[in-house]
Parts: structure tokens; C-alpha cells; sequence
């Protein structure tokens, strides 16, 4: 190689904007080896180990190990493997700092000094960071026992700390963390997992077809659903009946399949059994106590208000499978008919 192709350390280190000390490192722990040597003993370097030079100075600026640096340029892993390790990295750390961000800002908003002095000490009892995998791991672990797409939807609802949360919500942050940490409200937030969503009839409801009609097609259908179980109506009565003709019209198309009786009684016993097993988890005072503090926490940290939580599931779901599987005049035709 003609020898105005080679560089001089110098010359590197303006191009790379690394120390000399760092090429001199790089080299003498056979990262990057020198091209050639002057006749002085002095050494030289040529385009290809300047852009390696250039790599390890992006891949140190991100944060990445020597280590790493090594098995890269020594083909022991790719460069998109090792960036997408590193995505994976700077994402948790940006979460972390989002978090962190959001704590100074509720403690230098609170006026009050007392109140600032108890926040600040429910504060040092955990760091930001570990709250944040309590809670990752919270839903990380739950979700196991659910089909992977249900789980999915599931992981959509995990609380975040907004940016500029109030005295309220970092409270409830800091309590959630406390509650989500003991096992047995896992357990048993797992247990109603698995058996109103994963076995038995109530199975069905987890398809991402029915998922995505309960949360999206049904909705203008739901909100009338509640209204009438809130006002009273007797789940025998005709609108009550019409209703869930439309629900079950609605669903059925929602996975592709004819309207039957045989599918109607499938949605019946499956509402039953959901309602069942949330009367079984209502009736257990440390579940139900736990659970409805979480949701309510959720619901605080989320700045969420949910117009249907004063609807009781269990009856409702109790309501809906009689009014499927009460006969009505006309049925056929209810089922048939286009959404309206």
C-alpha cells in the first residue's frame, strides 16, 4: 500500500476525535492494529482502521462496554445485535430518567414542607428505578398464564408515571409499587387470571377477534348494555333481550362465524362462567380489598376515571347470560339484522 494511503496517530486522532492515549490502548490491546510503522518505529493506520476507530468511538459515546467492542470488531456478534442490545438499554434508562424527571417535579411543586418532607421519605424506601421493575415485572409475571395476544392487551394497560405528575399521583406510584411487590396479591391476581381468561368457555373471550369487537365494535353497544343493567331492567324484559341478540349478532361476526343457537348458549354459559368466578373473587375480602385498591391506584396514576366502574361485573355478566338464553319472540330475526 503506497504509504500516503497510511496515517499517523496524529492525524487519527483529529479524524476520529479520540485521545491519542485511546488509539494507542485500542492498539496495544489488539482492538485495532496498526497498518504499519514508520521507519521510526512510530505507527500508521489506514482508512479501514479509521473508520473502526470511528465505530468504537459511536459505540463508547452509547455507553457500550470494551468487551463488547472487542466481540464486534472480532465477528463474535453483529453490529445490529449489538445496537439492538443497546436500544433496549437506553429505552430502560430513558424510562428510568422519565420517572426520575417526574419525582423531582412533584417534590419542588409541593408547596407544603411537611408534605414534602413525608414525600420525600416514602420516596428514599425504594428508588425510581426499582419501582419501575416491580412494576414491569408485576405484568410481566400475571400475564403468563393468558394467550400471548391477550397478554399484549393486557401490557397496554400498565400504569405510567406522567411528566408532571401531582402530589396525589406520586403517592399512589409509590404505594402501587408496595402492593404489586407482595406475592400473595400476585398469586392471586394470576389464579383470577388464568381462570376467568384462560380456561373453560370464558377462553373464548381472550380471541383477538372478540378482543377487538369488545373494545372497539361494541363499544356505542356496551354503553347502552350498561345503562340499561344500571337502570334496573329486568334481563327477561324485550329490550334487555334485544340487546344481547345484538351482542351475540355482533360477536359472532366479530369471528367470522353464522349466528346458531349452539353459539348463543356458548356466549351465555361463557358470561356465566366469568360472572361466576368474579363473584368467587369478590367474595374473598383480601383479594377483592387488594384488587380494587390497585385499579383505583391505576386509575389515579393514569389520570383515568372509568364511567363504568360502579357497574358490578359479576351481575352483569349473571344479567347478560339470562338474557341470551331467554326465548324471545322474533329472535332469528334480531340476530340477523345489521348493526345499528
Amino acid at each position: 500500500m503506497p504509504h500516503d494511503c497510511l496515517y499517523p496517530i496524529g492525524d487519527v486522532a483529529r479524524r476520529t476525535g479520540l485521545a491519542v492515549s485511546a488509539i494507542r490502548y485500542y492498539s496495544d490491546e489488539g482492538i485495532v492494529a496498526p497498518t504499519g510503522t514508520t521507519a521510526a518505529g512510530h505507527r500508521l493506520y489506514d482508512l479501514h482502521a479509521i473508520a473502526r476507530f470511528e465505530l468504537i468511538r459511536t459505540l463508547r459515546d452509547l455507553g457500550t462496554g470494551l468487551d463488547e467492542v472487542r466481540r464486534l470488531l472480532g465477528g463474535e456478534t453483529t453490529l445490529r445485535t449489538l445496537l439492538a442490545e443497546h436500544l433496549e438499554l437506553v429505552e430502560r434508562q430513558e424510562n428510568e430518567l422519565r420517572a426520575r424527571r417526574a419525582v423531582l417535579r412533584a417534590l419542588a411543586g409541593q408547596d407544603d414542607p411537611a408534605a414534602r418532607m413525608v414525600l420525600m421519605r416514602e420516596l428514599v424506601s425504594m428508588s425510581d428505578e426499582e419501582r419501575e421493575r416491580l412494576i414491569d415485572d408485576f405484568w410481566a409475571d400475571v400475564s403468563t398464564v393468558v394467550p400471548d395476544d391477550f397478554a399484549a392487551r393486557l401490557a397496554a394497560m400498565r400504569p405510567h408515571l406522567p411528566e408532571d405528575p401531582t402530589a396525589t399521583q406520586l403517592h399512589a406510584w409509590i404505594e402501587l409499587a408496595e402492593l404489586v411487590r407482595d406475592n400473595d396479591f400476585r398469586a392471586a391476581v394470576r389464579s383470577y387470571l388464568h381462570e376467568t381468561f384462560a380456561v373453560g368457555p370464558a377462553a373464548q373471550m381472550t380471541a383477538t377477534p372478540v378482543q377487538e369487537f369488545i373494545h372497539s365494535t361494541s363499544e356505542p353497544l356496551m354503553r347502552q348494555i350498561f345503562a340499561a343493567f344500571r337502570s334496573g331492567l329486568p334481563a327477561d324484559s324485550t329490550h334487555a333481550r334485544e340487546l344481547a341478540a345484538r351482542l351475540a349478532h355482533d360477536a359472532a361476526a366479530a369471528v367470522g362465524s353464522p349466528m346458531t343457537v349452539e353459539l348463543r348458549e356458548r356466549l351465555a354459559a361463557g358470561f356465566l362462567v366469568a360472572g361466576e368466578l368474579e363473584q368467587e373473587a369478590l367474595d374473598d375480602p383480601e383479594y377483592d380489598h387488594a384488587h380494587s385498591r390497585y385499579l383505583a391506584l391505576v386509575a389515579v396514576i393514569n389520570g383515568t376515571t372509568h364511567p363504568d366502574q360502579d357497574v358490578d361485573f359479576a351481575e352483569l355478566s349473571a344479567w347478560l347470560s339470562v338474557a341470551l338464553r331467554t326465548d324471545q319472540p322474533g329472535a332469528e330475526a334480531a340476530d340477523t339484522r345489521p348493526v345499528r
